[in-house]
């Protein structure tokens, strides 16, 4: 019993910063349209600027600063790159495959900087641990799932009461009728990439604070973990990003304490458990769990 609880709270930490990364690619497909495949390498860039800075600035200094640069390079890209191919659904899908080589390129630059190494990002709880009951659990963890409530809620009261939060709910909505309504979507969408860029930062702290060994470069590959849980939740909903990220952390960190009962399936099976579970769900739903059906006009 003390195993499962073990599990269950790692599974949600994890849920916790995977629902980060997932309302990422969950904001910026609402505002463009477009599935950001350099999310991961741009979170490994936030992680990387908090290793090699946090002796200089500390490490709330460095994180700051970490995120502030990797909001301004994911709205850089977006609107000074990717735009330029248009906004109509053509276009999202030619910014979709753009993406995958601006992800190639901040990888390859990235993992020639960090090699083989482990790089620590000096985050405050170190190896701590605390005892809640019979159960064990690192105060990384424990961290994790507090700072992610409190942003996620801030993200969510963004959406609900901010002109920010509409015009992009109405973009998403439609957006011909928006743009005719007088919202800035090019803002919009901008403002949008800032926010997923600057929450990957964020997520990459806990993605590497123990008992994660520290940043390497697969660390965003990780992060994309992130992803079936965006899809199983509906891509165009915040909530479904939510509870699609809470069922793929526990999903994950469940087949992974209870592999040796699971060997059946293969070694390893916890690095593709969350794309099974995508697959099944999308075989019951094929929007995912929150998604809607679109309506088109024949």
């Amino acid at each position: 019993m003390t195993g499962f609880l073990d599990n269950v709270l790692n599974g949600l930490a994890l849920g916790a910063v995977y629902a980060l990364v997932a309302l990422g690619f969950v904001v910026m497909f609402k505002a463009s349209g477009v599935l950001n495949f350099a999310h991961g390498s741009v979170l490994l860039l936030g992680g990387y600027l908090i290793a090699v800075l946090h002796d200089d600035l500390g490490f709330a200094g460095a994180l700051a600063l970490a995120v502030l640069s990797t909001a301004a390079l994911a709205g850089a890209l977006d609107r000074f790159l990717l735009q330029r191919a248009g906004q109509d659904e053509q276009a999202a899908h030619i910014q979709t495959i753009a993406t995958i080589g601006i992800d190639i390129l901040i990888f390859t630059d990235l993992a020639r900087r960090i090699g083989g190494d482990l790089l620590s990002l000096g985050d405050p709880w170190g190896d701590a641990v605390t005892e809640l009951g019979p159960v064990t659990v690192a105060d990384s963890r424990l961290a994790a799932i507090a700072v992610s409530t409190v942003v996620i809620a801030a993200v969510f009261a963004l959406f609900r009461f901010t002109p920010w939060g509409l015009s992009l709910r109405a973009a998403a909505e439609d957006l011909e009728a928006a743009a005719l309504m007088g919202v800035r979507l090019r803002r919009v969408r901008a403002l949008a990439w800032c926010l997923a860029g600057g929450l990957a930062a964020l997520a990459a702290v806990f993605l590497a604070a123990f008992p994660a060994p520290g940043l390497e470069r697969t660390t965003g590959q990780i992060a994309l973990h992130a992803f079936p849980a965006a899809i199983l939740g509906g891509l165009a909903s915040p909530v479904g990003a939510l509870a699609g990220s809470l069922l793929i952390g526990l999903t994950e960190a469940l087949v992974v304490g209870y592999e040796s009962d699971l060997h059946v399936l293969g070694d390893g099976f916890g690095e593709v458990a969350p794309y099974a579970v995508m697959l099944l769900v999308l075989l019951v739903r094929p929007t995912g769990l929150f998604g809607a059906k679109g309506a088109a006009r024949v």
